[in-house]
């Protein structure tokens, strides 16, 4: 029986119905068969499917005796998505440690164990953490969860290929989110709420907290082009120009049909000067709001030709009204308009204008500034500062940036003179000013003057070699100095306390009071100032009078106005006021008694008011004649003329 048995084996069929099974689990089924639930026979016929085309044989070639047939891989995932994976794996694929059956054994199962052994293979060595593995020489990418290609000791039930997928069709078909998709809702949800609070912030003038909550919003939902818009605006509020720029960049690559970025755009480059950009994201902009933009731009565009012309003509004045133009037809925030104006200005000697306009002049960062406008242009603007500042006495930081300026720009020949003119002065400045704390004014008068010949309308090194003139007794030459250095800069209230000084000690009183005078109200409450104009309106009374009658001492004066009453009294210290009626009139022994405390009380002022002077004087006392007393501007005591033991206490009580 046993040797009956193993002949009989010999005439089994060496797995031809295996082979058959492999060729119908890949190649499909007839088209209008239906569908066979019943097990699959070594006879079974191969389905044909039209989907895939016939499989031919190709070597392997990790195994050289085995052949096995390749799968297109563009259609091998439908062909498996139609088969029924755990139907025929419980006919093929075996766990391990059990034998296959008779039947199945032969050149079929020599294949595809060959094939699977492959796979393995180049999975552990290639894709060993991956969901995805290499199947055959096709290489097709299948689930890791088909069949027992991961796990050969568990049989993984079968799986359609689409349910593998982020969204998968059963999803879709029953109208059901993903699970990313949910996120992505749920994202852009909270990214709207941030730009609604953003934007909250802005109406309220919060930009930072504006910025940073549109900052958000564009890191929630990177690519939303209207988030980037609204930071920008912000941006632009907040003065950070460049920036804004950049973001409106990233708004219009992001969505290139986006019109309100490329309005926002073109508006910026504008504002900065920037024609052809400005034209060519108008072009991009639909409707009438495009051809208004470009008409702006060519109109700034001959504006900006104008000043060019002008300023390699040495034109200032017309350079100073181009540049205006060219603000506003709308570039207001340009730093090359800026400059323009502030090189007028100072070729035409206007000082505190251009430092006005360089104070209202946009701030730009050096490098962001040259990555945008170019390192000539950037190293234009700075060159035109630091002249600015060195006409305001800012001389460091004048040198600083005309520094920068050579570095940007070390072959221009305007911008190496400013640079080295910024130096020369600077240097001859420090060290006249060392010279002249040390005494030293002639050598100091010398160092000011090499100074002035690199800038000779300097106002700085004017007014110092007219102190210089000052100490060594030369008054009208350094009232010459004062008087170049006020018709540069009329505020310039150092120079003007120093003409007033030189003009006092040259008897000149109308001259001295009125500088005192006009300082007054520029530095009211200032006590040297004032004391200067007391000695000065004093001596220009002796003056005219050959000598004042009723005035004993120099800290006596004659008020006769109400302002003049007010400004007197309004000083630091103690005054004394005898405020009386011209009526009846004021004895001599009250006169001799106040030039007693004259010379007793040099730091008192003391007072001689007649309310028939001003109508408004009236108001300083309620019965006359009468004294009044006044510390740093309040008045402290009333006495009575005829009670001078109580003037003499108060004022040793309240002078000290």
């Amino acid at each position: 029986m046993q040797m009956e048995k193993k002949d009989d084996a010999k005439k089994q069929p060496s797995g031809c119905g295996l082979f058959v099974l492999y060729k119908k689990l890949f190649r499909g089924r007839r088209k209008g068969r239906k569908k066979s639930t019943s097990r699959a026979t070594p006879d079974a016929k191969p389905r044909h499917s039209s989907a895939l085309p016939v499989a031919s044989c190709q070597p392997n070639p990790r195994k050289a005796a085995v052949v096995a047939p390749p799968y297109n891989h563009h259609q091998a995932p439908a062909a498996v998505v139609k088969a029924k994976p755990a139907a025929l794996s419980r006919k093929i694929i075996f766990p391990a440690g059990r034998k296959a059956p008779q039947q199945y054994c032969g050149t079929a199962i020599a294949i595809a164990a060959a094939e699977l052994d492959a796979m393995i293979h180049d999975h552990q060595r290639t894709k060993g953490s991956s969901k995805l593995i290499r199947a055959s020489s096709g290489n097709v990418m299948l689930c890791g969860n088909l069949g027992n290609i991961r796990a050969p000791v568990a049989i993984a039930p079968a799986r359609n290929l689409v349910d593998g997928s982020p969204e998968s069709a059963k999803e879709l078909t029953n109208g059901s989110t993903p699970d990313h998709g949910r996120q992505l809702a749920t994202n852009g949800s909270e990214a709207e709420k941030l730009k609604e609070m953003g934007n909250e912030e802005y109406e309220k003038g919060r930009l930072a907290e504006a910025v940073a909550l549109f900052e958000k919003a564009t890191l929630i939902d990177p690519d939303k082009a209207l988030y980037r818009s609204y930071k920008a605006a912000a941006l632009v509020a907040m003065g950070r120009l460049l920036e804004a720029v950049g973001d409106c960049r990233e708004a219009v690559k992001i969505d290139p049909s986006f019109c309100r970025g490329h309005q926002q755009l073109a508006d910026l480059y504008l504002r900065l000067g920037e024609v052809e950009r400005a034209i060519h994201h108008f072009k991009l902009v639909k409707g009438e709001a495009s051809s208004r933009g470009i008409a702006r731009a060519q109109a700034l565009r001959s504006c900006l030709s104008k000043c060019n012309q002008a300023r390699n003509l040495k034109s200032w004045h017309i350079l100073l009204k181009e540049a205006r133009s060219a603000v506003s037809a709308g570039a207001d925030l340009s730093p090359q308009v800026f400059a323009f104006q502030e090189e007028a200005l100072l070729a035409l000697r206007k000082y505190e204008e251009a430092e006005t306009t360089l104070s209202n002049e946009p701030k730009f960062d050096t490098d962001a500034s040259t990555k945008f406008f170019g390192a000539s242009s950037t190293a234009y603007f700075l060159t035109v500062h630091a002249q600015v500042n060195m006409s305001l006495g800012r001389f460091e930081d004048a040198v600083a940036l005309a520094k920068k300026a050579s570095q940007l720009d070390p072959r221009n020949r305007e911008v190496r003179a400013v640079a080295r003119k910024a130096q020369c002065v600077a240097l001859a400045r420090s060290t006249g000013n060392g010279l002249f704390k040390a005494s030293k004014y002639r050598e100091a008068f010398f160092s000011y003057q090499e100074g002035l010949h690199y800038d000779p309308n300097n106002a700085i090194l004017l007014c110092n070699r007219a102190a210089c003139h000052s100490k060594l007794g030369q008054w009208e030459r350094a009232i010459e100095d004062c008087n170049a250095v006020l018709n540069l800069h009329p505020a310039y209230s150092k120079a003007r306390l120093r003409r007033a000084d030189c003009n006092s000690k040259l008897e000149r009183w109308e001259a001295a009071i009125q500088d005192y005078e006009m300082l007054m109200c520029e530095m009211p409450g200032d006590e040297e100032v004032s004391r200067a104009l007391l000695g000065a309106q004093l001596q220009l009374k002796k003056q005219q009078d050959g000598e004042v009658k009723d005035v004993r001492c120099a800290n006596f004066i004659t008020i006769t106005t109400k302002n003049q009453f007010l400004q007197f009294t309004a000083l630091a210290g103690l005054s004394v006021a005898l405020i009386f009626d011209s009526c009846s009139d004021v004895s001599s022994q009250e006169l001799a008694l106040l030039e007693q405390f004259c010379k007793h009380y040099p730091t008192v002022n003391f007072l001689k008011v007649d309310v028939q002077e001003d109508p408004y004087l009236t108001e300083c006392g309620s019965s006359l004649p009468v004294f009044k007393l006044y510390k740093n501007g309040s008045s402290i005591k009333e006495i009575a003329v005829s009670d001078p033991e109580m003037l003499e206490s108060s004022l040793e009580i309240f002078s000290k």
